[in-house]
């Protein structure tokens, strides 16, 4: 079975999950929100820059889980889904999920943001195989930290060897779509690298070696 591989944020979303996920805490009056919107947008530019501090940013991303009771951060989600990702959603994005399912393929969503945003997004797009960056847990808790390898940049390449290795599947034949320079490492890795509205970065390199540069905007 061929795997068709997508990252999620400004992908098969228009917009960031994790960048939403910091303006929301900070308009539902859940940190301080000067300071939390300040250092949010400079982890969100380093991102876009190639540059970020994964494990910084996730733990800073992450401390609100691990002072939250996982009734209230369900609930918070919720709203989030309903409110933030549900506008964003691409329809196309939607539909080139239906095609590569139409055609038997594997369907993985792969992305940097953390399980907690994202889990809940796979299972509204359908798709069962999420590879995300991991939230700490202990005692049925968060502990506001990440865990594991940081799934980004190379990591990304790191954690998709070691769901390879436990599930059997291969990259023979495998189509990875992603908007970002970060995801370099995975695109080279694959037999079909697609560029979707792509940053500048990713859109020269997509250009300069013929990868296929597409629009589900």
């Amino acid at each position: 079975m061929r795997l068709a591989l997508f990252d999620l944020d400004n992908t098969l979303l228009a917009g960031d999950s994790d960048h939403s996920w910091g303006e929301f805490v900070c308009q539902r009056g859940l940190v301080d929100a000067a300071e939390y919107l300040a250092r949010n947008d400079a982890f969100y530019a380093d991102y876009c820059a190639g540059k970020l501090d994964v494990v910084a940013y996730q733990n800073f991303s992450q401390a609100i889980l691990g002072r939250s009771e996982m009734a209230q951060l369900a609930q918070w989600h919720r709203e989030f889904m309903a409110e933030v990702i549900e506008p964003i959603i691409l329809a196309r994005g939607e539909a080139l999920l239906a095609e590569h399912r139409a055609a038997g393929d594997k369907l993985v969503i792969i992305t940097a943001t953390n399980r907690f945003i994202t889990a809940p997004i796979a299972e509204r797009l359908g798709v069962e195989t999420l590879i995300a960056t991991e939230c700490g847990m202990q005692d049925g808790r968060y502990t506001g930290q990440i865990t594991g390898t940081p799934c980004y940049q190379g990591g990304k390449v790191t954690r998709l060897n070691q769901w390879l290795a436990e599930t059997g599947y291969n990259l023979d034949g495998a189509y990875f779509y992603s908007d970002s320079r970060n995801d370099l490492p995975l695109l080279e890795a694959v037999a079909n690298p697609v560029a979707v509205d792509p940053d500048e970065v990713l859109r020269a390199t997509a250009l300069e070696r013929g990868w296929p540069v597409i629009s589900l905007r």
